[in-house]
């Protein structure tokens, strides 16, 4: 059985004001989606947790079927094998924002996310510049705003500490959103053990936190954004430490099936990785069009092949609800096209977690899930459609299972 995946990041919504009180994928215009809909079995999905607002890596790691009790490894240890660091256990590695301060309150955490990747290679340069005492790290930009920080020292850290960006809390190892004020601080990390390797870890991250904000006070990128009026990234923001690399059952041993993805940002490749799934490189992200005709070749080869497409978490996260519209308008038009005439093709659509534009941030909110089938449900791939679908409530964990099911 041919069978594709596609993880729509940040999909879900609640019924906005500007939208008439509906959600953006209930005012979008989705033809192609609708067709695959009024064929396939629908249902809601929580993706972690009632009550816990996840991060994508972990809630990609539920939406493939694997649940962590403990000894998760933390987002920074994904995103380090993701952006091909080196990172052994006994490594400290933690997910990184260049962000935008003043002093140390924190205007904006993605430095108003126009960030361009030179710009954040520049900045990760001047940061490498600054030594931390008796340990050594390495700072990598990967994405816009985003990087990685992996930290080594003479003996192995722990990665139970706090974070010093106040958006995120630790629950179980893995990041989960919370509510933030509009005037939060730069926060300090604290051990969350009395464990040696933990309390030097703090130390270290607190450490790195204040002399790379002196060395981005500094830098000429920043001299430049302000004098073109734009926000400077002028201090860094970490969170989701990790220590180790996990050892997981691989994609293909677990479902007895090759796995293949076709992502692009380091949680989701290092995912892949970590799973051992053979992964189809992209040439632009922002590519639709590009990306379903990968779809169709891999699909075509048998296996399963998951797609996870970034855009709507984005405008979720700045409260567009025009902006998130238009995007899924896209992604139907220039994915989901081509991608739903495969013919004889299993296919699974959802989400890896809800990014209301109510609230810019993530949430716990249950999502749509559409499943191929000869008798479908008959109706749109939106939240309210699916919480009549026949497929019900499910978690995270158990709906590849069902994608997969004959």
């Amino acid at each position: 059985m041919k069978a594709g995946y596609v993880l729509l990041d940040g999909c879900g919504d609640r019924p906005v004001p500007g939208l008439n009180f509906v959600t953006p994928l209930q005012g979008a215009y989705t033809p192609n989606l609708d067709r695959i809909a009024s064929r396939s079995k629908l249902g809601t999905v929580t993706s972690v947790g009632r009550g816990i607002a996840p991060e994508s890596d972990i809630a990609v790691f539920s939406m493939l079927g694997y649940s962590f009790g403990a000894g998760y490894p933390g987002r920074g240890v994904v995103e380090a094998v993701g952006s091909g660091m080196e990172m052994k256990d006994g490594y400290l590695a933690l997910r990184a924002n260049l962000a935008s301060a003043r002093g140390d309150v924190i205007v904006d955490r993605r430095a108003g996310r126009d960030l361009t990747q030179d710009e954040a290679e520049r900045l990760a340069k001047d940061i490498g510049r600054v030594s931390l005492a008796g340990a050594e790290f390495e700072f990598r930009a990967t994405v816009s705003y985003r990087g990685v920080l992996v930290v080594r020292a003479g003996r192995p850290l722990s990665a139970t500490i706090t974070n010093t960006d106040p958006a995120y809390s630790r629950v179980g190892g893995f990041g989960a959103a919370k509510e933030t004020k509009g005037t939060d601080r730069v926060a300090k990390s604290v051990p969350e053990t009395r464990d040696a390797g933990a309390v030097r870890a703090a130390g270290l991250v607190n450490e790195f936190t204040a002399k790379a904000a002196r060395a981005l006070q500094k830098s000429e990128v920043n001299a430049e954004r302000v004098e073109a009026g734009k926000l400077p990234a002028n201090c860094v923001l970490l969170r989701d430490a990790g220590d180790h690399v996990p050892v997981l059952p691989p994609f293909e041993e677990k479902y007895g099936r090759r796995g293949t993805a076709l992502v692009e940002m380091p949680a989701e490749v290092g995912i892949a990785k970590l799973l051992g799934m053979s992964m189809v490189p992209i040439k632009d992200r922002h590519d639709l069009r590009e990306k379903a005709s990968l779809f169709a070749s891999a699909a075509r080869e048998g296996g399963l092949v998951y797609v996870h497409i970034k855009g709507p978490d984005e405008f979720g996260h700045d409260g567009d609800a025009r902006g998130k519209k238009r995007c899924i308008e896209e992604i139907d038009r220039d994915f989901f096209s081509a991608a739903g005439k495969i013919e004889g093709l299993r296919l699974g659509v959802s989400c890896d977690h809800s990014t209301p534009c109510t609230t810019k941030m993530h949430s716990d909110d249950p999502f749509p899930l559409l499943v191929t089938s000869e008798k479908g449900d008959g109706r749109r791939f939106t939240e309210a459609d699916a919480k009549r679908g026949s497929l019900g409530h499910m978690m995270g964990r158990d709906v590849l299972g069902a994608v997969l099911a004959p």
